[in-house]
This record gives C-alpha cells, sequence and structure tokens, in this order.
C-alpha cells in the first residue's frame, strides 16, 4: 500500500532484521518477499522471479528499487562462500545495480495525473550471483516504451524527467553551446502547463543522474553527447512548419538550424523531406509534397525514433557495463519485474491495448502457478482435499494474439496501402461476430471506431484511432539515410547499436512478393518479447508482489475502500483468498507445530528424556486443543489449518503462558510477604523492649520530681503569704496607672479613627454621586442618539423622496449647512464641558493630597504620643522598689491579666478594623484615579469620537445631495452613522454575548449585530476542508423534494406522537430503565451520527415553501431540535466529549451539503439550513442557560458542580463555530443567487420591452448580435420577478427574521442596479428616450414590488439607474435645460453626465444636440479622482458586506419527528424526552394538588 509519505520501514537496520529470517517470524514486508526468493534460490539452486505489478501511482517503480537495494545491502551469515559485508559497504558491481535507477528514471519515467514518478516502460532486471551467492552481474530488459510523450502531454503533466533536469542542471558554457534555456521556451516541454515537480528539485536530480552514469562506466564526454542529442530533439519540437494547401518551413529557422547543426546532417536535406514525401513505384520516383499536419506527423516521428534508439542504447550500454564478463561463473539470476498495471481511462488507445494484454498474460501465469502448486501440495502431502476451478483467461488471450486475432489483423491491414483505421474495425467486427468470442468482443452501441474487449479485470473499449500509426511508427526512408549519413559518430553509433539489438527479420519468398523485407510493426515485437517474457518467468520461481493505491488524489494515509477492492479484485488477488479460505491457507511443519505449541500439553508429553515422536506429540496437541476434526488435516510432513485455527492456538498458548505466570507470581510474592512479615516481627519485639524500660525510668524521675516539688510549694507559700498585703498594695497603685494609660490612648485613637473615617466618607459619597450623574448623563445621552438616529433615518428617506424636486434641494442644502453648524457648537460646547471636567478631576486630586497630609500629620503625632508614653514617670529608685514589690503582686497580678488579655483583643479588633479603612482608602484613591482617566477618556474619546463620527456621516450625506463628484456608495454605509475603519467589521458583541449580558446583569441587548466579533471581512469560508473533498456536482433538490412529495398520499408529512397515558403509570423503575436506555442510544455514537448525518441532513426532503399552503414551524425546525435534544442530553448525562464531536460533525456536513448546491437550486437548502443552524443556535443558549441555573441550584444546596469549567468552555467553542457556520452559510447563499440574477439583470432590465408602444429595434452589442441572431432577451422581467418571488417567498416560509430578509433583497437589489447602469452606460444605441421610457417603466414595476414586499429601502439601490432615465427623458436644447438636469440627477457625477448626453442617439424627429451644449457639459468635468465614469461593480464573490446575525430565539424546545423518516434511535430518543417531559409536568401537579 503506497502510504505517499515517507515511513521509516526501509532503513538498512530493518534491512538487516529480515536478514536470513524465515518469511512469517517477522511482519509481511518488501524484504521478507526478496528474502524468500534469495533463500529459494540457494536452497533449490533454481533462477527466481519477483512479479511487481500495480496500477499507476501504486508504488511499483520504489518497490523494486528497495528490492534492488536489498540485494545489495543484506549481510547474510549463514550462506557459505558470501563475502561478509565491511561497515555496510556494497561492491562495485552492486553500485552499479543500484545506479540503474536514476538512470531508467531519468530517461523512462514522467509525471502523470497518477503519479509524480510514474515508469512509462516495462523493466525487467535480472540479478546474477555466482556459487557462493554473490552478486556478480546484472542485466535490464525494457517493453513498450511510451514514444507519444515525447511529442505530447496531456494537461498538468510532464515529458521524460531528463528533459527538465537538462534545462535545469547543465552548466552555463554548455548551455551556450546547446543553445538551451527554460523548459518553457520548448513546444515539447509546455504543452500541459506543468513544468516542475513539488518537493523535487530538477537542478540536484540532474547532478544524480550524471553521477549514476560515471557510475555505470560513461565518461563525462559520452554524457555529453547523449545531452546534445537530447538537445536537439528539443529543438525540432520548436520548427515552425507554415502554410495552408502545402506545408512550408522557412531555410533561416532558428530551431532548424540549431537541430540540424547538433544532429550533424545537412539542413537542406532534413527540410526537403519534412514538407515532401517520395513514393517509389517500379518505373518511377514520385515526389509530392506534403500538408502542414502530414509535415508535423514527419517531423515528430523523426523525433520519436531518434529518442527510442537513443534508449535502446542506453539499455545496451548499461548491460554491457552490468553483465559478468565470464557467465560461466553465473549459476542462477533473480529477476525482479516491474511492469504496468492494468489500465482502465475515459480514452483507451493503443499504448492501454498492449498494457492490458501483458497483464492478460501475467494474470494467466499468476493463476497456473499460484493455484497449480497450492493443489498440487495437497496431492503431495495425501489429504484429504477436492479440487477448486478457478477463472482462466485463454480465451481472451487468444482473442488477442491468435492467428487471426486483433495483433494479426492490426498487422494484416498495417502492411496494406490503403489500410485505415475505420478499414481495421471493420475487420474486427467481421471476424469476431460469432458465438466463441461473444463473451469477450463486444461492439459499442453508440459508436463505429471503437471496440470492447472484456479482460479478467474489467471491461475496456479502446478508440481504433491512430492504431495502424502508432502500430507502424515508421519514418521515412530518407530521414533514415540522412541520419545515417550524419557527422556526428555518436548519433551513428546509438543508431547502429539499437538496429543490431533489434534485427530485421528474413525476407520471405513467396509468388505475391519477392524478395521483400518486411519491417516489423510495434505490436509484433511487443508480442515477441512478452512471449520471451513468459517463457524466462515460466521456468523461474515467481513470487508476486502487488501494489495498492489507496487514494486517487496522492493525499499521504488517505484510504478509499472502493478504489482499493477494485484493484484487488483486478490482480487476482480476491480469487486467491477465495480458493485459499475454501482450503487450508495455514500450514506448518511437524517440527516447527511443535516447537510453537508444545505447552498446551503436559510436560510428560514432550519431556527430552523420553524422546518424544513429534509426530505422536503434534497429534496429542491437536487432540487437546482442537475437537473439530475437520478443521485440520495431518499430512505426510506438514499440518493443514483452516481459517482461524492459529489464532485460536495463539489464544490457547497466550492463556497457558499467562496461568504460568500467575502461578508463578503467587509463589513468589507469598514467600516475598513471609519474609517481611517476619523481620517485622522480630524488630517490633525489639522495640517494645526497649519502649518499655525508657517509660519506666520516665515514671521513676516522674516521682522524684514530684517530691521535690512538694517540698518547694511548701516553702514558697510561706514566704508569699508572708509578703501579700504588702504586694497588693503596690499592686492596686501599678494597676491603677496602667489603665488610665490605656484609656486615654483608646480615646485617643477612636477620635483620630472617626475623624478619618468623615472624611473618606465624604470623599466617596462625592465620588459616587459623580459617577451616577457621569451614567445618567451617558445613558440620556445614549437614549438620544438612538431616538435621533431613528428620527433621522425616517428623516432621510423622506429627504430623498423629496431631493427630486429641483425646489426643494436648495432647502434641504441650507437646512444641512445649519445643522453642521450646530454640530460644530455643539462639538465646542463638548470641549469647553471637557475642559470644565479636567478642572474639577484636579481639584480633587488637590483635595485628596491635602487629606494626605493630614492624615500623615495625625499619624505622626500618634507615634509621638506612643513614644512619649513609653517614657518612665516616675524616679529610677521608686521604679526599683516597685518593681520588687512586683512579686508581692503576683496573684493578683492573675486575675487582673484576664481583662488585659480581653482588652488587648478588643485592640486587635480596632486594628483590623483601622487596616481595613487603610485599605479602603486605598482603593478609593485607585477609584478617583480610575475616575479621572474614565473622565478624561470618555470626555475625550467616547463622546467626542461620536459626534464625529455623526458628523463625517452628515457631511457625506450634505456632500452627496450638493452633487459633489464622488463614487456611490452603498445605501448601507450611508445609513450607518458610524462607518467602520479599514474595512474591519465592527466589534459589535455577538448575540450570544448579548443574551448572556441580559441574563447576569440585566441590560436589554441590541437588536441587531453583526458577525462574531474580531473576525475580518476578508476571511475565507471556515472549515473546508472543503478544500479537502467537496463534492461540486450540482443537485436537483427541489425535483427530489417535489418527487418525494408525489410518491407520499398526505401534501405533508405528519409526526407519529408519543402514546398517552403512559406517564400516568410510570415507576421510578421505569424512569430509571428510560435514562439507562438514553444513555445507551448516547454511548452509540457511531450510529447515532449515521442517523443524523444520513438521514437528518443528506437525505432530507425538506418541504417547499408556499404561500397557499405553507408549512409550519414544527416541521421547518425539527432537524435542529432534533439535534439540540441529543446534545441537551448529552449535557445532562456528561458526554461532553462526544457532545463535541457530535456539533463539530453535523456543523461540518451542513457546510458541505449547502456547498454542493449550485445556481437556482441553492435557493431552498440553503435558507432551510441557515434558519436551522440558527434555530440550533438558540436551543444551545437555552440550554446553557439551564445548565448554569442548575449549577447555581447545586451549588446552593451545598453539590459542587464537576467539570462546569469544561462545559462553558465548550458552549462557548460551539456558539461562536455556530455563528461561523451561519456566516458561510449566508454568504454562499448570496454568491449562488448572484450568480443566477447577474445573469438576468441585462436581458430583462435594460433589454427587455415590456411597455407596448415604446418598442425600439435596436439590438445591442455587435457580438451580440451575430451570436445571438435576434434582438429577443434572454430573460424577461417575468422571470426576474419570479426569481425575487421565490427568494422572498422562501424565507417568509422558513421564518427568517426580517433584518436578514432586508439584508439578502437589499444586496439583491443592488447588483440589479449597478450591472444596469454600468451596462446601460456602455451602450450607445441604448441611449435614447424610447429605451429610457422601457428601463424606467421595468424600474417601475420593480419599485412595485419592493413595495408590496415592505422593502422601501430596497429603491435607494435604483437611484443611479432612474436618474439616468430621467436624464435620457429631459430637453436637451438650451443652457437652462442642462442646468435642470444636473438639479435633478444630483447622484450622477458630471463624468457620467457627459458620457450620457455624448452618446445620446438622436431619433429622426428630435433636434440634433448643440455643439456648445456639449461644451458646457464638458465644463462641469473638474478631473477630480472622485469623478468616476462607473460605479464599482458587485462582486459576485464579495464578502466584504457583513451578515447580519439576528438576535437569539425565544423558544420552547419540541419533540416532533416527521412518519416518513425511518431513524429507530432518533425516533426512541424523541419518544422517551416527550416521556419525561409528561413525566415532570405530571409529579409537578400532583405536587401542586397535595400542598
Amino acid at each position: 500500500m503506497n502510504p505517499f509519505d515517507r515511513v521509516a520501514l526501509y532503513d538498512p537496520d530493518i534491512v538487516q532484521q529480515y536478514s536470513g529470517r524465515r518469511r512469517g517470524e517477522l511482519e509481511p514486508h518488501l524484504f521478507a518477499i526478496a528474502e524468500d526468493a534469495y533463500r529459494c534460490m540457494i536452497r533449490e539452486q533454481t533462477n527466481q522471479t519477483i512479479v511487481v505489478s500495480g496500477e499507476s501511482g501504486a508504488g511499483k517503480t520504489v518497490s523494486a528499487k528497495y528490492i534492488m537495494r536489498y540485494f545489495a545491502t543484506a549481510d547474510d551469515q549463514e550462506s557459505v562462500g558470501k563475502k561478509k559485508k565491511v561497515d555496510g559497504g556494497m561492491t562495485e558491481v552492486e553500485e552499479q545495480i543500484l545506479a540503474t535507477n536514476p538512470i531508467m528514471e531519468a530517461f523512462g519515467n514522467a509525471k502523470t495525473t497518477r503519479n509524480d514518478n510514474s515508469s512509462r516502460f516495462g523493466k525487467y532486471m535480472e540479478i546474477q550471483f555466482d556459487e557462493g551467492a554473490n552478486i556478480i552481474g546484472a542485466k535490464i530488459r525494457t517493453y513498450l516504451l511510451e514514444r507519444s510523450r515525447l511529442i505530447f502531454q496531456p494537461e498538468i503533466e510532464r515529458n521524460y524527467h531528463i528533459f527538465y533536469q537538462l534545462c535545469a542542471g547543465a552548466p552555463s558554457s554548455e548551455k551556450k553551446e546547446l543553445d538551451l534555456g527554460d523548459y518553457s521556451r520548448y513546444h515539447y516541454l509546455n504543452q500541459s502547463g506543468s513544468g516542475t515537480v513539488p518537493g523535487v528539485d530538477d537542478a540536484a536530480e540532474f547532478e544524480v543522474t550524471q553521477r549514476a552514469l560515471s557510475t555505470v562506466g560513461l565518461s563525462v564526454q559520452l554524457q555529453w553527447k547523449i545531452f546534445r542529442i537530447l538537445a536537439a530533439l528539443l529543438h525540432i519540437g520548436n520548427i515552425q512548419i507554415t502554410g495552408r494547401g502545402d506545408a512550408m518551413l522557412s531555410d533561416s529557422d532558428a530551431a532548424l538550424l540549431t537541430a540540424t547543426r547538433l544532429l550533424g546532417i545537412s539542413t537542406a536535406e532534413f527540410r526537403k523531406w519534412i514538407v515532401r514525401k517520395q513514393i517509389v513505384t517500379r518505373s518511377e520516383k514520385i515526389v509530392t509534397n506534403l500538408n502542414p499536419t502530414q509535415a508535423n506527423v514527419v517531423k515528430d516521428s523523426v523525433a520519436k525514433y531518434i529518442y527510442a534508439n537513443l534508449f535502446e542504447w542506453l539499455v545496451c550500454v548499461t548491460n554491457e557495463s552490468l553483465s559478468c564478463p565470464d557467465m560461466s561463473r553465473v549459476t542462477n539470476f533473480i529477476g525482479v519485474l516491474d511492469i504496468y498495471g492494468f489500465e482502465h481511462f475515459k480514452k483507451n488507445s493503443f499504448e492501454q491495448f498492449c498494457i492490458n494484454y501483458a497483464n492478460e498474460k501475467l494474470q494467466q501465469q499468476f493463476n497456473q502457478h499460484v493455484f497449480k502448486l497450492e493443489q498440487e501440495e495437497y496431492v503431495r502431502e495425501k489429504i484429504n482435499w477436492t479440487f477448486i476451478d478457478f477463472s482462466d483467461n485463454q480465451k481472451c488471450i487468444e482473442l488477442i494474439e491468435a492467428k487471426l486475432g486483433i495483433l494479426s489483423l492490426l498487422d494484416e491491414e498495417s502492411r496494406l496501402p490503403s489500410g485505415s483505421d475505420q478499414g481495421f474495425i471493420q475487420k474486427l467486427y467481421s471476424n469476431f461476430d460469432n458465438p466463441n468470442f461473444k463473451n469477450h468482443f463486444k461492439k459499442p452501441r453508440f459508436s463505429n471506431s471503437a471496440f470492447t474487449i472484456a479482460h479478467y479485470a474489467h471491461d475496456v473499449q479502446y478508440e481504433a484511432e491512430n492504431f495502424l500509426d502508432k502500430n507502424k511508427d515508421s519514418v521515412p526512408d530518407e530521414h533514415l539515410a540522412l541520419l545515417q549519413d550524419s557527422e556526428f559518430e555518436f548519433l551513428t553509433d546509438v543508431l547502429d547499436k539499437a538496429a543490431a539489438n533489434n534485427p530485421v527479420p528474413t525476407p520471405e519468398n513467396n509468388k505475391r512478393m519477392s524478395m521483400v523485407v518486411r519491417k516489423p510493426t510495434l505490436g509484433s515485437i511487443f508480442k515477441l518479447s512478452l512471449i520471451n517474457l513468459m517463457d524466462t518467468i515460466g521456468h523461474t520461481n515467481v513470487h508476486y508482489i502487488r501494489c495498492i493505491k489507496p487514494n486517487e488524489a496522492k493525499v499521504s494515509w488517505g484510504f478509499e475502500p472502493n478504489m482499493v477492492l477494485s484493484q484487488l479484485r483486478a490482480c487476482g488477488v480476491l480469487e486467491t483468498i477465495r480458493i485459499s479460505c475454501a482450503g487450508y491457507p495455514s500450514r506448518w511443519t511437524f517440527e516447527e507445530f511443535a516447537d510453537r505449541y508444545y505447552a498446551l500439553v503436559s510436560s510428560k508429553d514432550w519431556d527430552p528424556k523420553l524422546k518424544p515422536d513429534i509426530r505422536e506429540l503434534c497429534t496429542t496437541i491437536l487432540n487437546n486443543s482442537i475437537k473439530e476434526e475437520d478443521k485440520y488435516q495431518i499430512g505426510t510432513t506438514k499440518i493443514f489449518f483452516r481459517a482461524g485455527q492459529l489464532a485460536y492456538l495463539e489464544k490457547l498458548r497466550s492463556d497457558k503462558f499467562t496461568a504460568c505466570a500467575i502461578l508463578l507470581q503467587k509463589n513468589m510474592r507469598r514467600f516475598i510477604y513471609h519474609t517481611r512479615y517476619v523481620r517485622m516481627r522480630d524488630l517490633a519485639l525489639r522495640l517494645q523492649c526497649v519502649t518499655r524500660r525508657l517509660v519506666a525510668a520516665g515514671k521513676m524521675q516522674a516521682l522524684r520530681e514530684e517530691h521535690a516539688a512538694v517540698t518547694i510549694q511548701k516553702n514558697w507559700r510561706r514566704y508569699s503569704a508572708r509578703k501579700e498585703y504588702l504586694s497588693k498594695q503596690q499592686a492596686v497603685l501599678k494597676i491603677q496607672t496602667a489603665a488610665r494609660g490605656y484609656i486615654a490612648r483608646r480615646n485617643f485613637s477612636s477620635v483620630r479613627e472617626t475623624n478619618a473615617a468623615i472624611q473618606i466618607q465624604r470623599v466617596a459619597r462625592g465620588w459616587i454621586a459623580r459617577k451616577h450623574y457621569r451614567s445618567q448623563r451617558e445613558r440620556v445621552v445614549y437614549l438620544q442618539s438612538c431616538v435621533r438616529r431613528r428620527v433621522a433615518r425616517k428623516k432621510l428617506l423622506k429627504l430623498k423622496h423629496e431631493a427630486r424636486s429641483v425646489n426643494h434641494l436648495q432647502e434641504v442644502s441650507y437646512k444641512l449647512e445649519s445643522k453642521v453648524v450646530e454640530l460644530t457648537q455643539g462639538m465646542t460646547a463638548l470641549r469647553d464641558e471637557k475642559k470644565s471636567m479636567s478642572e474639577k478631576s484636579n481639584q480633587l486630586e488637590s483635595q485628596i493630597r491635602l487629606w494626605k497630609e493630614k492624615h500623615e500629620k495625625v499619624e505622626r503625632k500618634a507615634k509621638a504620643l506612643e513614644v512619649k508614653l513609653l517614657e518612665p514617670t516616675v524616679p529610677q529608685a521608686q521604679w526599683e522598689a516597685l518593681q520588687t514589690e512586683k512579686d508581692t503582686l503576683f496573684s493578683e497580678h492573675r486575675s487582673v491579666l484576664e481583662k488585659v488579655k480581653s482588652q488587648n483583643r478588643e485592640i486587635t479588633i480596632l486594628t483590623e478594623q483601622l487596616n481595613v479603612q487603610k485599605e479602603e482608602n486605598a482603593r478609593l484613591q485607585k477609584e478617583v484615579d480610575l475616575a479621572k482617566e474614565q473622565s478624561i477618556n470618555a470626555a475625550d474619546e467616547a463622546e467626542v469620537a461620536e459626534f464625529k463620527s455623526q458628523i463625517v456621516a452628515l457631511k457625506s450625506q450634505l456632500a452627496q445631495v450638493m452633487n459633489t463628484p464622488r463614487r456611490q456608495q452603498s445605501v448601507s454605509n450611508i445609513r450607518s452613522l458610524s462607518p467602520t475603519n479599514n474595512g474591519i467589521r465592527s466589534m459589535s458583541p455577538s448575540p450570544v454575548r448579548q443574551l448572556e449580558s441580559k441574563d447576569k446583569k440585566g441590560q436589554v441587548p441590541e437588536p441587531r449585530s453583526q458577525s462574531p466579533a474580531g473576525v475580518p471581512i476578508n476571511r475565507k469560508i471556515r472549515r473546508n476542508s472543503a478544500a479537502d473533498a467537496i463534492d461540486h456536482r450540482p443537485k436537483t433538490s427541489i425535483d427530489n423534494i417535489r418527487k418525494a412529495e408525489l410518491l407520499t398520499k398526505n401534501p405533508r408529512p405528519t409526526s407519529i406522537g408519543p402514546f398517552s397515558g403512559i406517564m400516568s403509570g410510570m415507576t421510578s423503575d421505569a424512569e430509571e430503565d428510560l435514562s439507562e436506555e438514553i444513555g445507551k442510544i448516547l454511548k452509540d455514537e457511531d450510529s447515532l451520527q449515521e442517523e443524523i448525518l444520513e438521514g437528518l441532513i443528506k437525505a432530507l426532503k425538506m418541504p417547499l415553501p408556499s404561500l397557499q399552503n405553507p408549512p409550519s414551524q414544527k416541521e421547518i425546525f425539527f432537524p435542529a431540535h432534533t439535534i439540540g435534544l441529543c446534545v441537551t442530553q448529552m449535557w445532562q448525562l456528561g458526554y461532553i466529549g462526544e457532545s463535541e464531536r457530535l456539533l463539530f460533525t453535523v456543523m461540518d456536513t451542513i457546510q458541505k451539503q449547502c456547498l454542493s448546491f449550485t445556481g437556482d437550486e441553492s435557493v431552498v437548502p440553503c435558507a432551510f439550513w441557515l434558519t436551522n443552524v440558527h434555530e440550533l443556535v438558540s436551543l444551545i443558549c437555552i440550554a446553557e442557560a439551564d445548565m448554569e441555573q442548575e449549577m447555581l441550584d447545586n451549588s446552593t444546596n451545598g453539590r459542587r458542580p464537576v467539570g462546569w469549567h469544561e462545559f462553558e468552555k465548550l458552549a462557548t467553542t460551539v456558539k461562536f463555530e455556530m455563528q461561523c457556520l451561519e456566516d458561510n452559510i449566508f454568504h454562499t447563499w448570496m454568491k449562488e443567487m448572484k450568480k443566477r440574477l447577474s445573469k438576468m439583470v441585462v436581458p430583462a432590465v435594460v433589454e427587455g420591452q415590456s411597455l407596448p408602444g415604446f418598442i425600439t429595434s435596436d439590438s445591442g452589442r455587435f457580438f451580440n448580435k451575430i451570436l445571438a441572431g435576434t434582438a429577443k432577451p434572454t430573460y424577461s422581467m417575468d422571470d426576474l420577478f419570479n426569481f425575487l418571488n421565490k427568494i422572498w417567498r422562501t424565507m417568509k416560509c422558513y421564518y427568517i427574521e426580517q433584518s436578514i430578509a432586508t439584508q439578502v433583497l437589499t444586496e439583491i437589489l443592488k447588483l440589479l442596479g449597478v450591472t444596469a447602469f454600468n451596462d446601460l452606460l456602455m451602450r450607445k444605441n441604448f441611449c435614447s428616450w424610447k429605451r429610457a421610457m422601457q428601463i424606467q417603466y421595468n424600474l417601475t414595476r420593480i419599485e412595485e414590488w419592493c413595495k408590496s414586499h415592505d422593502i422601501p429601502e430596497g429603491t435607494l439601490q435604483l437611484e443611479h439607474l432612474m436618474q439616468c432615465t430621467k436624464l435620457l427623458q429631459f430637453k436637451k436644447a438650451t443652457l437652462e435645460d442642462i442646468e435642470n438636469i444636473y438639479d435633478v440627477c444630483w447622484v450622477l457625477s458630471p463624468t457620467q453626465i457627459q458620457k450620457l448626453i455624448s452618446q445620446y442617439h438622436v431619433a429622426d424627429y428630435e433636434t440634433p444636440i448643440k455643439p456648445e451644449i456639449l461644451k458646457a457639459v464638458a465644463s462641469h468635468v473638474s478631473g477630480d479622482k472622485s469623478d468616476v465614469l462607473l460605479l464599482d461593480p458587485v462582486m459576485i464573490d464579495d464578502m466584504t458586506n457583513p451578515f447580519e446575525i439576528p438576535v437569539v430565539r425565544e423558544i420552547v424546545p419540541q419533540c416532533y419527528m416527521p412518519s416518513w423518516l425511518n431513524l429507530k434511535r432518533l425516533r426512541r430518543l424523541i419518544t422517551i424526552a416527550s416521556q419525561n417531559d409528561r413525566t415532570d409536568n405530571f409529579q409537578a401537579q400532583q405536587t401542586s394538588y397535595t400542598q
């Protein structure tokens, strides 16, 4: 299997691993087959053949290369006489064998559509070995080189690699000598448009080819002679043959001169026989002229002849270098056959016929070899066996190569002077029209120039065109003689050696033709070489390697099952497996079987001391292991097993070894734990002895200390009682002093903290009041701006309608100017307010700084007082006396100490409160700083930027009204008061975030928003992978829907409701069973995804939009509700990962489904899935809110939520991806509708003449008149309105929000207006007043349609076209008329007005436009860059207009599925969910009733 990627399976270490190993010991590998062939050659002393087959791109060439490298690098340690390889080195012969690969690939391989390195010839490499199994030589045989590739390559394919390597890698001096340049200069190389291969450097490959040529013994001088011939062939391809009747070739043609110089032939003679031919009769020679086509064929045949002979010469020289000089040393050989596989293309020619003929022969040999050996081994082993018949393709081979076969008939027709392809095909029809060949030869029903052959793999239809030319492959004798007389000796050597390698057969003597030398045809040569190949393979032991191509796109690690299955069937592997399964595919010798499975019986049966019989041991193993005797048979030397028995024995062996290992582990663990227990018990006894001794000594010491303490206490109490009276007196005085000091300090601290708190509260309350005032003011300003914006929009629409009046224009301009002045004054007032706010902020900062200084002063005073309190207040002597008396008051001090501790605790509390106040003060300081920044930023950036944006928008409107020459903008940009910067979507919050903010903060979200924040407008469609494997075939979804509805009896599918009455008798056990059933359904992820993707998305029959019988919401939204139900149930059961995979798979499938529709068929599916995706987003938001509420309830009840963070992350990601999916579907929908509409606009609006009485006969463009032949438009206004009604009806019936409908129709009408205006502007004959009447009538119908469908803003997109029609109908006689035109047509630029007036088509009864009128019009053109002629075209793939995602819908989850959907798991899940809902409602009713 070709993985289309580099893998580490063919390294030198892998080579050494397989060297000397028996086949089957390691994993299947190329090296295992090569080693098996090598061992068979040594063991049996017979020649071997390895056949590598497969279709183009399957990896045949690389596999053959690795096999040859294995023979050259493998180090065999077992063979006697085998030379040891030092450090992995190779002999010279082995290096030369490997060097043939780059040579053959350069001259015989090319890039095709299926393979970047496709072999265009068959190759059989004989690797020769001596008696010691050493490689001593090699020989190459080639088959059927594709000569036609030299002169022609299909699209994206290349010529042979050597030409591109030569152009890229040749040095500059040689390029100059050979007149070489880039490959794109040469006709033979630039036809396909592809000259490079990804990942391949042709210059580096040229160096590799040169080194390989040097390795096989070709000198550098000889190599450049080869390259000289190649360069001459490229120049031959550039020879220009002209003429109409007779071919003409210039004497001074540069390519002709260069080609003849490089080939060493006469230019005049070569030119003469290119354009002429000579016919030899018995009496004279007739020279006639050729037409250009025949001359090109002659030129190309000469090039093919030279290249084919050069290839043959190269193979001969390589064989001379590789072959062993002493053939007596060659004992055996191993042949590696790399040949083309079975080919079946859309158009099959002579090359495919020969290739498939070779594969028929190989398949016959494969069947005879494999199946014959299989059954011969059964007979040899004397087992019970019934022979199985296998398919034989002998009839097909006889059809091709028999005496009157296809090849014979082709040669016969080729030798006739008047032979033709049609004559050949008629011979085939007449010769094979009999019952013997009816199963193998067929005549196509709809073709008389083709025939079909039923090959073993597939029926292939061959086109007989060019069969005779390719079979003859002839070159004129004059050119042959000219080439033989060449002054370039190397060319003559090449032709002579090629002719010697392909000898001409001896002449025939008969009555009709005497001594006539028949030149062999290409078919006969190929047939002879194929017969020789079959003889060679038949005398060798054959090994087969089948290369499989996993996918057509050459994608790494991609796998297409159907494609692989067809290849396995084509190469006969399935037939081999069938026969092997019918027989005994597994076989072991007695020694191998006993050595592998001896452990399955008791040891007494295989004890070496008893020397048991191997056959008896195997019989004992089989009797104990396999009870059914028909599962195996015992032969004379081997045991044969049915399929699956070895796996069963391997399981028994593994179980046996597992049981033995467990027994050993059990006994070892018992010994280890017993030893550990004994050691721990001895250690515990020792520790107990030591511990008890220490405890006894401690008790003794305690008794001694107790006695001493009693004695000390007795004396101490006596002493303390004696001094009790004096100590009490001194203690009272000391306590009073300490208490009064503590009270004073506490009072001082309280006063200080109260003062500080009052100041902080004053500052904080002031800041809060100012903040509240600013927030209220901002809200009021925001509400005012919203109201004013709404009023302004309404007024703008009103002004647009009134602006058509010339009298009103001046009044509007004055009002706008006054409004600009008012806004300027408002901005000045805002600057003043900003200045006052900054002054207030500075005052607050100074006030805070003052309070900080006061606070620091108070702290310094407090510290000074504390230090003062710590100083002694009595003399030192008195203090010492008091200290001595302290001991007498010790007992009384203890009683007071408790009070002091309680007071200390109060001090601690107060200290903490002080710290809290300090932190609050710091926080307030930060908030003040933040308020300062916000005041500056809010006043300077937010408010001023908003007013600036409003001023800019109003100025743009004023400039538009005042006829400022500028490019027309879209209505959506005019309506927005704050345009986006740099073309990036505004960072407005998404609807999901608005819903979150609404739930958390209680604020009302904005009514509409754009795409997810931060997404650039010029991004490509997400998840396309699309690029990867999207099927763009058009689908007829409407036809499928109508057909499905006609098959059903009811006009609309109805749902099967859940059973009623179940809820009343449901028990808790039943509820648990339902929960388990839901879990089982959701765990079966693959089946659930298959039903959703295949049944609910891909094969869904969408209800048709109809206003007479509109579908209900549940019939439209049931896919979204079903998917939402699955996701909700997964979230409730904790299947977060499964839900994520399900959602992303569903999104990817929906996107691919929408992208698969094109044209008119995309309107209904894209709208259906757009509304369902938005419904699914709403369901996910509702489910997330419910899960969040449940999490809050759990946390309130003391249950900690698990996995909430992952769920919240998943929900956020899914909502974002869903919004991106909505955006992608919308833009895909718009793209297809724009494509459809763009074809209708000009024929319907501009060319359509639906107003009777004003029909004109002018037909428009000249080329359209020639091509169409009639002036009747392809589309009418009725077609246009049908298309618009279909879009509007689809959005209406599928419940798409009004905002989306407005945006869709506005963009479509914008495309209509811009396209029609630009087209009319560039048509001279259409600029007449009659055409203007027709176009105005069409526009009036469109305006009426917009008003009837509540889309008044859609008419604004047609303003340019409407004013254009007015201009064409106005009078243009005087300068006053021109000024009136400029006043009325205020939207049009001066350049556009000049264009329309200058190309105005004057009727016979009209006065021509005067020259002074045209000069006056031209004077208005200022030459400004903004004064353009054409409007910006609306691109079909344009994604700059963002999709405004609507807000989340307020919906209730529904459990509904149509009856015609056969989705068992989903239906069961919906039924269980509805039962659970009814159970919950019933329990709620019972609870309320009990209460």
